[in-house]
C-alpha cells in the first residue's frame, strides 16, 4: 500500500514476529466509548477467563461431547480515525462438554498485528472505514492496509481451531480445549486465506479460497485431514471481487463472482468503496474438488450479494445450493442510524440488506440456473448439522436479527422437507450468537442433538451458554451456564465433536512418531 514501517512501529512489528512481545500485562488504551459498536451489547471484553465450575440453571446433558467456539471483536486501543466493528481484535470463547460437565476458556487471538500493537502501546493500523494511508505499517489481505485481527470466522480442522479474517489473513491455529496459541498455518498461500474455509467432516479435508486486487484475483485450495496442503490453483476473475463465503458438495466446490465489488475508479486512489452493479449477473463457479481454473463451469443467476451459504449437494445432473439472497446489497441509510455512524450501521442492518433464504439449482449438463425463494423472512447466519455438509440435508437453523442493529434476537429451525419452521426468541434485551449444532452421542437422526449458543443478557448484565434440545425447542433451554464475563457480540461460531478432535490428535501423534 506504499507505506514502510519506521521507528517504534517497525520495532514493534519486528518484536512481534520474533515472538518477544509476550502476553502480559495486556496494554489497553481504549476507554469508554459512545460508538454504537463499542458500547451496549458490543462493549469490548478485555478479561481472559478459565472456568470449570460455573453456575448452571437446569442440567447439562450427559450426551454432549465436544467443543463450541465463537469468535468476537474486542478492540483494546483507541482507533485511528473511524472504527468499524470488524476491525476489533479477535477473541475466542470455547466451552467444552463431556459427561455432563462444562469447561470455559476465552483468549485473544495473538496475531502479529495484535502483538505489534501491544508492544507499541497503541493502534498501528487504520480500519475498514479509513484510508489505508493513515496506517503506520503495511497491512494484510485483499484490502492491503488492514490489520489481520483474525476476528471473523472459526472452524476446527485436524484437531485444532483455525481462526480467520474476512478480508484474507494468515490463519491462526489454537488448541480447542485450552486455547493455547499454536501459530499461523504453514500451508497458507502468500495472498492469505479468506474467512469461511469449509471442513468436510466425511473426508476431514478443508476447502479454502482467497481474493486480492491483482490477477488472477482468486485462489482455491484443499488441505488434507493431516493439515497438509494437497491442492492450490488460481481462479481467474474479471477483476477484484469481494467474495465472503463458498459452498461444497461431495465432489464439487462452488465459488462466486457477485456484482458488488470495489469501485474500480477509486481503487487507484486507495479508496475501498464497494458498489453494486444491478445490471450485472451473479456468477457461480463450480469445479471438481481437485479441479483447476480450466475446469470451472460458470453459471449466471440473478444479481445479488450473498454473505453466507447454508449447504449444497448433488442430485442427478444438478447441484443444489441454499443460502441468503440479499434483496438490497447497497441500501439507503436507515432511519434509526446514529448521526456520524450512518454508513456503518446501514451496512450492518439485516433489515435493510433484506437477506432471504434462497435456493439455486445448477444443471451441469445444460448450464441452466433455476432459483427459488424458500422463506420471505429476514434471516442470516445459518448453520446445519455439520455431519451433513455437502450432502442432502433436512434441517437448517437461521439467526433472527434486531432491526437497525447487528444483533441476534432468536433462531428459526427450518424443516427443508416439509417447509415447516419453528422459532426461538431469546427474550427481552437478550442477544445470541451464531449457534452450533451438537449431535447427541449415539444420535439416530439429523436433528437428534442440541443447539448451543452464547447469549448476552443486558438486563442481568451477564452472558450465558444456552443449550436447547433441537427436537424440543418449544420446551426452552435445557441448561443455561452462567459465564464468568460478559461477552461482546460478534460474528461466527462452530461446533466440533470430541471424538473427532481426539481422533485427529491421535493421527497427528502417530504420524509424527
Amino acid at each position: 500500500m506504499g507505506l514502510e514501517p519506521t521507528g517504534a512501529a517497525r520495532d514493534a512489528l519486528e518484536a512481534a514476529e520474533a515472538g518477544t512481545a509476550g502476553r502480559a500485562p495486556l496494554r489497553i488504551t481504549l476507554g469508554e466509548s459512545g460508538h454504537p459498536y463499542m458500547s451496549g451489547a458490543w462493549t469490548p471484553q478485555r478479561e481472559e477467563h478459565d472456568a470449570d465450575n460455573m453456575p448452571v440453571i437446569g442440567t447439562i446433558p450427559t450426551d454432549i461431547d465436544g467443543v463450541y467456539v465463537r469468535n468476537t471483536e474486542n478492540p483494546v486501543h483507541e482507533p485511528i480515525g473511524r472504527y468499524h466493528p470488524f476491525d476489533g481484535d479477535g477473541m475466542l470463547h470455547a466451552i467444552s462438554f463431556r459427561d455432563g460437565k462444562a469447561s470455559y476458556r476465552n483468549r485473544f487471538v495473538r496475531t502479529r498485528g495484535f502483538e505489534a500493537e501491544q508492544k507499541a502501546g497503541r493502534a498501528l493500523w487504520a480500519g475498514l472505514a479509513e484510508h489505508p494511508s493513515r496506517s503506520e505499517l503495511p497491512g494484510w489481505g485483499a484490502h492491503g492496509g488492514l490489520k489481520d485481527s483474525s476476528s471473523t470466522d472459526v472452524v476446527i480442522h485436524a484437531g485444532a481451531i483455525l481462526s480467520t479474517f474476512y478480508q484474507c489473513g494468515e490463519g491462526y491455529r489454537l488448541d480447542p480445549y485450552t486455547l493455547e496459541q499454536l501459530g499461523t498455518e504453514t500451508w497458507c498461500p502468500p495472498q492469505g486465506i479468506s474467512a469461511h474455509p469449509k471442513v468436510d467432516e466425511r473426508t476431514g479435508e478443508l476447502l479454502f479460497f482467497n481474493y486480492s486486487k491483482t490477477a488472477p484475483y482468486m485462489h482455491y485450495g484443499v488441505v488434507g485431514a493431516d493439515n497438509q496442503l494437497k491442492h492450490l490453483t488460481p481462479i481467474t476473475l474479471p477483476g477484484a471481487r469481494l467474495p465472503h463465503d463458498m459452498a461444497f458438495t461431495a465432489n464439487y466446490s462452488i465459488l462466486n463472482d457477485f456484482p458488488m465489488f470495489w469501485d474500480e475508479a477509486l481503487l487507484p486512489k486507495g479508496i475501498h468503496a464497494s458498489r453494486f452493479h444491478p445490471e450485472m449477473k451473479s456468477r457461480f463457479g463450480i469445479l471438481p474438488r481437485f479441479g483447476t481454473d480450466a475446469d470451472v463451469m460458470w453459471f449466471e443467476a440473478e444479481p445479488t450479494y450473498v454473505l453466507h451459504f447454508l449447504n449444497a449437494w448433488e442430485e442427478g445432473d444438478e447441484i443444489i445450493m441454499d443460502g441468503y439472497f440479499q434483496e438490497d446489497p447497497t441500501p439507503e441509510v436507515g432511519p434509526d442510524a446514529w448521526p456520524g455512524y450512518e454508513r456503518i450501521m446501514t451496512y450492518l442492518d439485516q433489515h435493510l440488506l433484506r437477506p432471504k433464504l434462497h435456493r439455486w439449482r445448477f444443471n451441469l449438463k445444460t448450464g441452466e440456473t433455476i432459483e427459488q425463494r424458500l422463506d420471505d423472512r429476514i434471516l442470516e447466519f445459518g448453520i446445519i448439522n455439520n455431519q451433513y455438509g455437502g450432502v442432502k440435508y433436512r434441517y437448517a437453523y437461521s439467526a433472527v436479527s434486531k432491526p437497525g442493529w447487528f444483533l441476534f434476537t432468536g433462531l428459526v429451525k427450518h424443516d427443508m422437507q416439509t417447509g415447516e419452521s419453528e422459532t426461538i426468541d431469546f427474550g427481552p434485551e437478550r442477544y445470541g450468537s451464531e449457534p452450533g449444532f451438537a449431535p447427541r452421542v449415539g444420535a439416530t437422526a439429523e436433528d437428534d442433538g442440541y443447539l448451543i449458543t452464547y447469549v448476552t443478557d443486558m438486563i442481568e448484565n451477564r452472558s450465558e451458554c444456552v443449550i436447547y434440545d433441537a427436537q424440543r425447542l418449544a420446551d426452552g433451554p435445557v441448561a443455561r451456564i452462567l459465564l464468568p464475563g460478559r461477552i461482546s457480540s460478534g460474528t461466527h461460531a462452530t461446533w466440533a465433536q470430541g471424538a473427532s478432535i481426539r481422533a485427529a490428535r491421535t493421527a497427528t501423534t502417530e504420524a509424527a512418531a
